[in-house]
């Protein structure tokens, strides 16, 4: 029984270890979303840090487009989210799976 605690508390270890290295790359992996076509474009990274917001020139000239304008932003921001979060879950799905605890069932 002893082997088999040592045993899993290394595959632990070893889950946490690799854990934090795809962390440390999906701080490092951009997403795009966009709206309106394209007229909108925010970078992302998947930690959720905004790199970047372009505009198209078209949409500044009006006054008038100010909520048309916040609304199209807010969708890239939501469409970068979205992106970034199905990147995390596709690099973070196989590491809990190496992981084998009697009775326990991954993921919790």
């Amino acid at each position: 029984m002893k082997g088999g605690l040592g045993n899993i508390m290394k595959q632990a270890q070893a889950m946490q270890e690799n854990m934090q290295k795809a962390q440390a790359e999906l701080a490092n992996i951009e997403v795009q979303g966009e709206s309106g076509g394209g007229m909108v474009r925010l970078t992302m990274t998947c930690r959720h840090d905004v790199k970047s917001v372009s505009i198209d020139p078209e949409l500044l000239g009006d006054v008038d487009d100010k909520e048309i304008l916040e609304d199209l932003i807010a969708a890239a921001m939501n469409d970068a989210v979205r992106k970034a979060e199905k990147a995390q879950q596709e690099k973070m799905s196989g590491l809990a799976g190496g992981l084998n605890i009697p009775g326990m069932k991954m993921p919790f």
